[in-house]
Formats: structure tokens, C-alpha cells, sequence
């Protein structure tokens, strides 16, 4: 990991350096490269909380550090690269972790979350400490800072009047839980569905399997408050996971048929080892959370065979971001969809970790840090 040449830093601001895994974030000056062609530079408003980089700041999946991690934000351009044609300065953006070429055979197959092109931000951070030493751009973005800089390709402009902290969450979390099933699933009306975990992510598959047309929306999660926030978008059922065998009640809500779908939206070995037993024949599994390295599950090819169901994974939702977000924020404005109540918390950058805190023992669904 190499930082940029000194004489194309030019700007100084505070981030939340990941010095030590599992240890907490320290607040530091930093320095911040000038945008190079291509890039970006945005002045951020609003940096939510993905349990993404949790899972990377506690050291699941490993990674170098120091880092700077935070990949969900929103704000305004401050400068422009050389070749830049997507965004003026001035614009505001919702700022994202895809990185994408437009051009690789990914992203000719509408892939381009699994973009294969390498660009100069991966070879080269753009940041660097006090001290002159490169800081890992975590995530491809860096976002638990007041600024970032970025390809082009990872930002997608926002309407005036839409609120920063809302937008934010777009970049990830929204993305993520429409696109498992809009584009991963392809969905059809009439489903049955279950979504396992009902944080930022399971909330957002839940509201879209809703607003799909879904016959029944069944809600599991292990914190009560929670599947009461699933109800709310657009669940028809929610089961309390510790207090209720899921799969049973699963079958028991489909008269034993089982459902259509099962978006797993949650990280923990058990949710997947529970969800094929949920499935119906000729239904499909979308695996959607992230675990720790190492997590492993099992299941019976024969059966999945026999059954003619399908194990989907389903990275960032498949999301095309300049044409995904563009829909989500129309259906915002329309009212069609919930942004707003999926915060639970907003917190400045000095108490970001009491925000990381707050998501990892499970009281947030999005908790976001508001740059003034």
C-alpha cells in the first residue's frame, strides 16, 4: 500500500483511524490527495454505520491497517479530476464502494459491483497520517472522514431537497437489500418470502419484496423491536427467532409448503444452516450477508437437486448504482418507500465508536455521522 507523491496532498481533515482490530477508532488529522483523472473529491455530510465495516474494523476478515473505513455516505463535490464528466463541483452525491470500468466483461453483463478493472485509488491510497505514512482507503472509500476521494464511477448525483443522512444510506444498506430482490431474485408478484435479520439491510428487502407485490413478507430476527421495524415496511409476519424455532413457524405460515425465497441478510452461520430447511420446491436461497472468515455451512446437493432449488449469492444486490438509486430516491420522494426511519441514531465523527457500539450489540438499525 503505497500513499501518493507529497506534492499531490493538498487538503487536511479528521478521520477515524483503525490503528489496532478491535480496538477503538482514534480521531486524527489526516491528509487527503488532490483527485487525480477520474477521481473525485467530496466534502462529506452524512457517513452511516454497515456492519461491513465492523466486521473489518474487528478484524473478520482480516485486511491491512491502519485504515480508514466507513463506505455509505453522501455530500457535496469539492473538486473534480482531470477527464471528469459525470459531476461539476457544487453537486451534491450519494457516494458508494463500487468501482466500476463501464467497460470489463462484468460490467458489459451488468455486473459491474464485480467489476474487474484495477484503477490507480487501488494501487496507490489517497491518504496518508500525520506523519506521512499511507492509510488504507477502507472499502474503497474511506467515508469515516470529512472527505473522501473517489472514481467517478462510485458517486451518483442526488435532486436537491433530499436530506444527506437519508441519501447515505442508499449507498449501501438500500442498494443492497432492493437489489437481492429485484435483481439477484427477479422477484415475481404472488412470492412468498422470508428475510432473515431485519437491520438495515433485511428492513430494505423487506420493503422491497412489499412493494413488489409479494404475497407474504415473513420477518425473522432475535430482537422483538425489530421485527415490529419489519412490520412497519411492509412485513406480513415477523417471528421472534428467540423465542420461536423459525423454520417451523416458517412452514406453518405456508402450510408447510415452505417459501419461495429466503433472502438471508445477516451474517451468522446458524441463519444459513436454518434457511434451506424454510424452502420451497423449486425456490431459491439469496445469500446476502457477509460472515467473519471461516464461517462455513452445509447442505444436501441431492435434496437441492431433487427440489430444482437454487443457492443465489447476491453482492451489493447486484445494484447498477447509476440507475438503482436514481429509481430508490424517485420512489422516496414519491413516499413509496421508507429512507428516513431506517436512522436510529446520528452522532458526530468524535463519537463514532459509541455509534459502532450501538450497531454491534444490535439496538441500531443505522446509525450515521453527521458532518457539520
Amino acid at each position: 500500500m503505497r500513499a501518493r507523491h507529497l506534492s499531490t496532498y493538498g487538503v487536511s481533515v479528521k478521520a477515524a483511524v483503525c490503528r489496532e482490530f478491535a480496538a477503538p477508532l482514534v480521531i486524527e488529522d489526516v491528509e487527503l490527495a488532490n483527485p487525480g483523472p477520474g477521481e473525485v473529491q467530496i466534502s462529506l455530510r452524512a457517513s452511516a454505520v454497515c456492519h461491513s465495516d465492523i466486521t473489518y474494523a474487528d478484524g473478520g476478515w482480516g485486511g491491512q491497517i491502519p485504515a480508514v473505513y466507513g463506505h455509505e455516505a453522501a455530500g457535496i463535490v469539492t473538486e473534480v479530476g482531470a477527464g471528469v464528466t459525470r459531476v461539476v463541483a457544487g453537486a451534491p452525491v450519494v457516494v458508494t464502494l463500487v468501482r466500476s470500468c463501464g467497460t470489463c466483461a462484468n460490467c458489459a453483463r451488468q455486473l459491474s459491483v464485480s467489476c474487474e478493472a484495477s484503477f490507480a485509488l487501488d494501487a496507490q491510497t489517497p491518504l496518508r497520517d500525520a506523519h506521512g505514512n499511507a492509510l488504507l482507503q477502507g472499502m474503497r472509500t474511506g467515508a469515516f472522514a470529512e472527505a473522501v476521494v473517489v472514481h467517478e464511477s462510485q458517486i451518483v448525483g442526488l435532486p436537491p431537497g433530499v436530506p444527506f443522512d437519508s441519501a447515505a444510506l442508499l449507498a449501501c444498506g438500500v442498494i443492497t437489500g432492493f437489489g437481492a430482490v429485484t435483481r439477484t431474485a427477479h422477484m415475481p408478484r404472488g412470492s412468498t418470502v422470508a428475510v432473515v435479520g431485519c437491520g438495515g439491510v433485511g428492513l430494505n428487502a423487506v420493503q422491497a419484496a412489499s412493494l413488489e407485490g409479494a404475497e407474504q413478507v415473513i420477518a425473522i430476527d432475535t430482537s422483538a423491536a425489530k421485527g415490529d421495524a419489519a412490520i412497519s415496511f411492509g412485513a406480513t409476519h415477523a417471528i421472534n427467532a428467540m423465542t420461536t424455532e423459525p423454520v417451523e413457524a416458517v412452514r406453518d405460515l405456508t402450510c408447510g409448503r415452505g417459501v419461495d425465497f429466503v433472502f438471508v441478510t445477516v451474517g451468522a452461520k446458524s441463519a444459513f444452516d436454518q434457511s434451506y430447511a424454510m424452502l420451497a420446491k423449486g425456490g431459491a436461497v439469496v445469500l446476502v450477508g457477509m460472515p467473519a472468515n471461516g464461517a462455513l455451512t452445509s447442505f444436501d446437493p441431492g435434496e437441492l437437486a431433487n427440489n430444482s432449488q437454487r443457492l443465489l449469492g447476491s453482492k451489493m444486490g447486484a445494484a447498477n448504482i447509476a440507475v438503482d438509486i436514481q429509481r430508490l430516491v424517485s420512489l422516496y420522494q414519491q413516499g413509496k418507500i421508507k429512507l428516513d426511519e431506517l436512522i436510529s441514531g446520528k452522532f458526530a465523527l468524535a463519537d463514532i465508536n459509541e455509534a459502532m457500539d450501538g450497531v454491534r450489540r444490535g439496538e441500531a438499525l443505522r446509525n450515521v455521522i453527521v458532518f457539520p
